[in-house]
Order: C-alpha cells, then sequence, then structure tokens
C-alpha cells in the first residue's frame, strides 16, 4: 500500500464522517414534524430508488441468490438499528448519538464468537470492558434517572455489530453491490408498515430535508466504501471517531449543546476502547 494511497483515504474517511453527522443533524431538524419510523422509511425508499439504474443496467442475473433469508435477516436487523440510530439523533446531544453509534466494534466480537465461532483476542475482551465502563459513566445511573435515548442507542449499535456479522456470514458468495441492493429493497418493504400506521403528510420543506438527508448519507456510504478499498480497514478505523468530534462542533454551535463531565469521561474511554478494539480486530485478520 503506497502512503498517498493511506492518506487520500483517511482524507476520504474524514468527508465521510462529516456527511454522515450532517445526515444526523437533517434527522433532529426534523423531530417533531416527522415520525422516526417515516423518516426511516424514506431514507430506504430513495436508496433503492438510487440503486434502479444499477440493476437495469445488470439485469435479473446481478440480484440472483441463494442467500435470501440471510438478506431479510439483515434488512429486518438494520432498519431497527436504523430506528434506533435516528431516535438517538433526536433525542441525544449530537457528539453522543456519534459515539454511542461507535460502540458496535464492542459488541461484534461477542456476536462472532457466539454466532461464527471466532476466537476473542485478549485485547478485545478488555476494549469491550473498558468500552462498556464508558457507556456507564455517560448513562449515569447515580444521577437517579436513566436516559432511556442512550439504551436506544445501545440497542442500535448492538443490532448495527448484529448486521454486520450477517454481513459477513454472506461475504463468501454475495457481491457488495448484492448485499446493498437486498437491503434496501427489503429495508424499503419492512419499513413501510410502520411509516404507514404512523403517516403525517411531509411539506415540501420537509420533503426537502428528506432529499438532502438521502444525499448525506448515501455519499457518506460511497464515500466510506471507496475508502476501504484504498486501505485497510484496521488502519482506517481511528478515523471514523471524526465524527465525535464534528457532531460535537456542530451541536454547539447550532443547539447550544454542552456535554457533562461523566459524559466526557465516558466518551474518552470509549473512545480509547475502540481504537484498541480495531487494533485487536486487524491483529487477529493478519494472524488468520
Amino acid at each position: 500500500m503506497q502512503t498517498h494511497h493511506f492518506g487520500a483515504a483517511a482524507a476520504l474517511i474524514l468527508v465521510s464522517e462529516l456527511f454522515l453527522v450532517a445526515s444526523g443533524m437533517v434527522v433532529k431538524q426534523l423531530d417533531g414534524n416527522l415520525p422516526v419510523e417515516q423518516i426511516v422509511f424514506f431514507r430506504n425508499l430513495f436508496g433503492l430508488a438510487l440503486l434502479t439504474p444499477w440493476l437495469l443496467r445488470n439485469g435479473r442475473s446481478a440480484i440472483k441468490t441463494t442467500q435470501l433469508r440471510f438478506h431479510f435477516m439483515r434488512a429486518a436487523v438494520g432498519v431497527t438499528a436504523m430506528s434506533c440510530l435516528y431516535y438517538s439523533w433526536q433525542n441525544l446531544p449530537l457528539a453522543q448519538a456519534a459515539l454511542l453509534k461507535q460502540t458496535a466494534p464492542f459488541f461484534m466480537p461477542l456476536i462472532a464468537f457466539w454466532w461464527l465461532g471466532e476466537k476473542m483476542p485478549i485485547r478485545a475482551k478488555w476494549s469491550i470492558l473498558i468500552g462498556f465502563l464508558g457507556v456507564y459513566l455517560i448513562l449515569n445511573p447515580t444521577s437517579g434517572t436513566l436516559n432511556i435515548a442512550v439504551l436506544i442507542a445501545l440497542i442500535g449499535a448492538m443490532l448495527g455489530a448484529t448486521a454486520k456479522v450477517v454481513i459477513r456470514r454472506m461475504s463468501g458468495s454475495e457481491s457488495p453491490q448484492r448485499i446493498v441492493f437486498y437491503f434496501a429493497f427489503f429495508s424499503t418493504l419492512i419499513s413501510a408498515v410502520p411509516a404507514t400506521l404512523n403517516w403525517v403528510s411531509p411539506s415540501p420543506p420537509d420533503l426537502a430535508w428528506l432529499g438532502v438527508m438521502a444525499a448525506t448519507s448515501t455519499i457518506a456510504q460511497l464515500l466510506l466504501s471507496k475508502a476501504y478499498g484504498m486501505a485497510p480497514a484496521g488502519q482506517l478505523g481511528p478515523f471514523t471517531y471524526a465524527s465525535v468530534g464534528f457532531a460535537a462542533l456542530f451541536g454547539w454551535l447550532l443547539w447550544e449543546e454542552v456535554l457533562g463531565l461523566n459524559s466526557l469521561a465516558g466518551m474518552t474511554l470509549i473512545i480509547g476502547a475502540g481504537l484498541v478494539a480495531l487494533q485487536a480486530n486487524a491483529m487477529s485478520r493478519r494472524n488468520a
């Protein structure tokens, strides 16, 4: 791998995380105008529309699969994770929501161990312990109240990790494009049910914001995929935590969000543990 490729890949990750935070900002902007269920539906519908040219160009042979049950499983889990993520964007400070999304690396080794029988390096075990200590500080149960939005964000991270393990289960036989298509297809169908039950007619400004959300989310995913094609994931993983800094900055500028000492301490532990987990995952892949 050439140095300039790594630099370009790292820059793409940073821009991707900026667009991801922008997507979260749009979800926060739509709070009170549209229910989360409807926002999730439009996100998946627009994603499916963006894949239509690819399907028309490649034909039905591009989506032939023997793994339909796993595609459906990934979509069901992914839609629920997306709903939890959007709920956290609306009900938590941006920086907290961005950070709790990054706890997925703590869940992945546990899920892969239980489902796929993958071994956990000792570093991964320590990172999980330290990471959840950070989560405990953010929950701050000693205050006498428990923030349900934090718990929902954690459930979303856990489900997001599960979806990634499902992708790993399918990666031997399924192309990335086919995985993305079936996720968009099934997710649109699944999310249409709760969206219809909670339907609110979107205003023209709401539709414009939904378009911005779809665009920023799509750009973030495209940049992320491009970056991981240029450099190893283990080396680029630490740059994904830039989203926490971006979210903290924009949350303070736009919504005057200020984090308490417990939250700051918990965030420090989670980021540190996340970096250790990424390094442990990279080492285990090299030794496999």
